[in-house]
């Protein structure tokens, strides 16, 4: 007899599930059953919370959902922070989880890891939450999962299995994945929009993380009407850095706010338009006066922050191929000099004579590693150097730069996020270098993880900023004339600990320290730890 939690295997495997991400316990064993005789392989984290965050690391670079097996109660409580950084990115992950039987859902019998309702618990950070009555509905639940992951704002969904739906038998489901396609333009809207974007004197494209697969399309519609792009943190790399029509991400800086309100056509595609790219210094007053155009697969997001002249809910391929075609026949309106490239390349250069010098050294800090690793993925934390490359860096390829800054926000993600990114690259076939940037205070939320590093072989370099607590919020709290209480925290001797989980790992303090270190780390079968005291790194530029 083959049980439900055999045949939830089998059925993962049809839709090329390649890794699930869990801690075994008494209440998730028979979603083990099958495992080992299949093609899955399985990762144990050393808390729920770093499943979650390797699963959404795993699928930004892989580009298909992560997959979690998680224990009923406790395992849901932890795993619930990482479902809401991925929920805010728009991250596929599927979380696949056990509860109570049947008979004893929702009965406050005292049962082990008994929650009233696990389905309310993760319903503000899942596309949808189903509980699973009979293995009968496995394959269509399955198949609602992902053609939420195919067609829709990829987001979590979460299916709980009881414990005994979970030894019932199975033998008969035998049903294949099911795929289904992303909706295309629509006709009219690409004609109404192509209309407007060829009479417009000042076009200009805002790109977020949801056009990040149209990211050829995307440029040849921008070449073709000369028109600047803002890209979204998560956007980063969908126009190569040296790219002239290249603005940055610097949406919430006055200068660019200027640019952007000074467009008459702004065709936003795939961005929320959201607070953590367009306003992370809380100002308020992000302006698009001029006519909006917007693109999203989301029907919401179209008509959400700002009315738009124009809405189509699509694929943002699709669209931007739409228009480049339809833009192919028109006859654009004579660009003026000083808008495209010219306006652009004085816009980089205004902001660039107005960093400051802890910028400056944080963006050279960053330049270092792409130099030395010129192919690396780069997933941050809560933390300075982060917070900088935001606004300073671009990529040249995009999957490239993500962290959780955006979004939800959440603090400790890059470590666990960065293993499952580099298991996600080497599945997708590439040989991109991971590096994890994160700072003390982040590091310490999830710091078990690199033993779970260690284990998985994963040569993931941790580049750890240390400045002795949470600076950042300090000196937040000093701006408001707030006392700082609570920021000054204890920090252990981080390479002391991540040497006793198996790590190497050093401190270093200067530019050719850290280009060494790299050198170093590149060449590791397992994760290296390498340290960077800000007072020492700054005061070595001097």
């Amino acid at each position: 007899m083959a049980t439900c939690g055999e045949v939830l295997v089998r059925l993962l495997e049809g839709y090329g599930v390649e890794r699930v991400f869990g801690i075994p316990g008494v209440h998730t064993v028979e979603l083990y059953r099958g495992l080992a005789g299949s093609s899955i392989t399985h990762i144990t984290p050393r808390h729920e919370q770093g499943a979650g965050f390797m699963a959404d690391g795993y699928a930004r670079t892989r580009g298909k959902p992560g997959v979690c097996f998680i224990i009923t109660g406790p395992g849901m409580t932890n795993i619930t922070t990482a479902m809401g950084q991925a929920y805010g990115d728009s991250i596929p992950m599927l979380v696949i989880s056990s509860v109570q039987s049947r008979s004893q859902l929702g009965g406050g019998r005292g049962k082990l890891h008994e929650l009233p309702s696990q389905n309310v618990l993760v319903a503000g950070v899942a596309a949808f939450s189903h509980t699973l009555m009979s293995a009968a509905e496995l394959p269509s639940v399955l198949a609602r999962a992902f053609a939420v992951f195919q067609t829709a704002r990829p987001r979590p969904v979460h299916i709980e299995i009881p414990l005994d739906v979970l030894v019932e038998n199975a033998d008969a489901l035998h049903s294949p994945p099911v795929s289904v396609s992303r909706a295309g333009p629509a006709p009219a809207a690409i004609r109404q929009m192509a209309n407007l974007l060829a009479t417009a004197q000042r076009p200009l494209i805002l790109a977020g993380g949801g056009a990040i697969h149209a990211a050829p399309a995307l440029t040849r519609l921008a070449e073709r009407l000369a028109a600047p792009v803002a890209l979204t943190i998560n956007a980063k790399g969908m126009l190569p850095s040296a790219h002239p029509l290249l603005i940055g991400s610097t949406q919430s800086l006055d200068a660019t706010r200027e640019v952007i309100e000074s467009a008459d056509v702004v065709l936003a595609i795939g961005t929320e338009l959201a607070e953590t790219d367009y306003d992370i210094t809380f100002q308020g007053h992000f302006k698009i006066p001029g006519a909006l155009l917007r693109i999203d697969i989301d029907p919401d997001q179209t008509v959400r922050h700002f009315a738009p002249t124009v809405a189509l809910v699509s694929d943002a391929q699709y669209a931007a191929e739409a228009l480049v075609d339809a833009l192919a026949s028109e006859v654009l309106m004579p660009r003026r000099e000083e808008w495209g490239t010219a306006r652009v390349a004085a816009l980089k250069a205004s902001l660039e004579a107005g960093w400051d010098d802890a910028t400056r050294g944080q963006t050279l800090f960053l330049q270092t590693v792409l130099d030395v690793l010129p192919e690396a993925v780069i997933v941050g934390d809560s933390t300075q150097p982060v917070y900088t490359g935001n606004l300073t860096l671009d990529l040249d390829k995009p999957r490239r730069w993500f962290n959780s800054s955006t979004g939800y926000g959440t603090l400790g993600y890059a470590l666990p996020a960065a293993v499952g990114a580099w298991l996600g690259s080497r599945d997708a076939g590439e040989s991109n270098p991971v590096v994890c940037l994160i700072g003390d205070g982040g590091l310490q939320f999830t710091l078990s993880e690199l033993a779970s590093a260690v284990e998985a072989r994963t040569p993931i370099v941790v580049l750890l900023w240390n400045n002795q607590g949470y600076e950042e919020i300090k000196k937040y709290m000093v701006n408001r004339a707030i006392e700082p209480i609570g920021v000054d925290i204890f920090t252990p001797d981080l390479v002391g600990v991540a040497k006793a989980l198996g790590c190497a790992a050093e401190a270093v303090g200067r530019v050719e320290q850290l280009k060494a270190a790299l050198s170093s780390a590149s060449q590791r079968d397992g994760p290296t730890l390498i340290e960077i005291d800000q007072q020492r790194w700054m005061s070595s530029l001097d």
